[in-house]
């Protein structure tokens, strides 16, 4: 096919109506909504208890700086080319690759839609009693039609009313539990249990805790379908406060902080997210409760928006299912009340390692794709899939050899249980690190050629 024939018209793909898009604040609103996650308070309690609690933070603002310097690039792109991860990944990975892309994606946002749902259950569970099934099956019954039109539109608006009750409920608690329990320098003090032991724990523990929060990469993917709502107009706005290090000294710095005191304050608290759950709860009663449920109601919404979106295009793409987005919701919905049913909140840390994997894999191809392209080619999500190719070698190549070395490297430990923690750790950066640096070599080598025909 010659180039004339899929020539890119700039004008009409660059000059987008920026009143179709959501307004800053809307947007900011809808996003800060992920904020709320518990995993966020648990995570950086569970590091802390391993590493100790200077390496968790000085390992979480490593993460802070990394994670809004890369989704300032992120967004930017998404804003200005209205580009989600379906849509971009047609570039990097080719439309058939792309489906790829769509369903981990997909699947991933599923597992938290799990994950966090299955802490609410458990909340309720601990205050009213009764089986967990139950509470399970309500869950998801309110949670679905939440992200209905009208209905997620209005939740978008109302999660940012919302946030002041997430930080109000965890101030609260971290008042509530030094009240209660008194205070005193053990959370700031705490060593860790693992040993500092290179070959033990993968090297020093802020790296350690560093590598594990690489495993919640997917946030950049969440970043990318969020931020093609946005508004050019907005874009600087956004890229610093919306998606950029102000969201994450919140999201992660503040929720890990509150979470190690509570860990190494509240007698008995185990560093898991149904503990924490249980202990606010225990210790707060109904307050807890609501806590509880406002804060995983709000962040469910995009976690089933997501999962159910990109559960539809991978349909379409694939499968030629056209259904109505009604439909695919609640083919998700159902998907996770099973997953529900299992005891997938055992295996939250194993199922971080192998998701990111893969998902590291994709967001190194993605940002080192941006940052090589400087923003020349057109990308916009308007062009039609017809005018990509079905493959593009350049990124295939890169996400699969990385894959293969980030599955080998957290294999080590049922090789030798001592190389353990050098898999978990280095994993992760290994993974990135190859994945970018063959992007980079092969975009070089073919002369920075993607999947978009207009560039054969």
């Amino acid at each position: 096919m010659s180039n004339a024939a899929v020539e890119i018209n700039d004008s009409k793909y660059r000059e987008g109506n920026d009143n179709d898009q959501m307004g800053r604040w809307s947007l900011f609103m809808a996003w800060y909504g992920v904020a709320s996650a518990l995993f966020f308070v648990y995570i950086g309690a569970a590091l802390a208890v391993a590493y100790g609690t200077v390496n968790a933070l000085i390992g979480l603002g490593l993460t802070i700086v990394v994670y809004g310097a890369f989704n300032q690039i992120l967004s930017k792109h998404a804003i200005n080319n209205r580009t989600t991860v379906a849509l971009f990944s047609r570039s990097i990975l080719g439309t058939s690759g792309s489906a790829i892309a769509t369903i981990i994606f997909a699947l991933v946002a599923i597992y938290y839609a799990v994950f966090e749902g299955s802490i609410v259950a458990f909340a309720f569970q601990t205050y009213f009693g009764g089986e967990s099934w139950m509470w399970s099956l309500i869950v998801v019954i309110y949670s679905t039609p939440l992200v209905f039109g009208g209905a997620r539109r209005f939740i978008d608006k109302l999660n940012g009313w919302l946030l002041p009750i997430y930080i109000g409920g965890l101030v609260a608690a971290v008042i509530w539990a030094a009240t209660l329990y008194g205070t005193s320098d053990a959370w700031l003090t705490n060593a860790g249990s693992l040993p500092e032991l290179p070959f033990a724990s993968g090297g020093p523990g802020w790296l350690a805790t560093f590598a594990a929060y690489m495993g919640v990469w997917i946030m950049m993917m969440f970043t990318i379908d969020y931020a093609a709502l946005g508004k050019r107009s907005d874009s600087k706005f956004h890229q610093t406060n919306t998606f950029g290090w102000v969201f994450y000294v919140l999201a992660y710095g503040v929720s890990a902080v509150a979470g190690i005191f509570l860990t190494f304050t509240i007698p008995d608290l185990v560093a898991s997210e149904t503990g924490v759950a249980g202990g606010l709860v225990g210790m707060m009663g109904l307050l807890g409760l609501i806590f509880v449920f406002v804060s995983q109601t709000r962040i469910n919404t995009a976690n089933y928006y997501l999962g159910s979106s990109n559960l539809q295009t991978f349909g379409e793409r694939v499968f030629k299912l056209k259904l109505p987005y009604g439909a695919w919701l609640i083919v998700t919905a159902v998907i996770i009340y099973l997953l529900m049913l299992l005891p997938v909140v055992q295996y939250i840390l194993l199922a971080l390692a192998w998701q990111g994997v893969l998902v590291t894999a994709w967001v190194a191809i993605a940002v080192t794709h941006i940052v090589l392209d400087k923003g020349k080619r057109q990308e916009h999500g308007m062009i039609p899939d017809k005018r990509y190719a079905a493959f593009n070698n350049s990124g295939l190549i890169s996400w699969i050899i990385a894959t293969v070395i980030g599955v080998l490297m957290l294999q080590l430990g049922s090789i030798d249980p001592a190389l353990a923690g050098v898999g978990g750790t280095w994993g992760p950066i290994a993974t990135a690190v190859s994945a970018a640096l063959i992007y980079a070599i092969l975009w070089n080598s073919t002369g920075g050629k993607t999947a978009l025909l207009a560039d054969k």
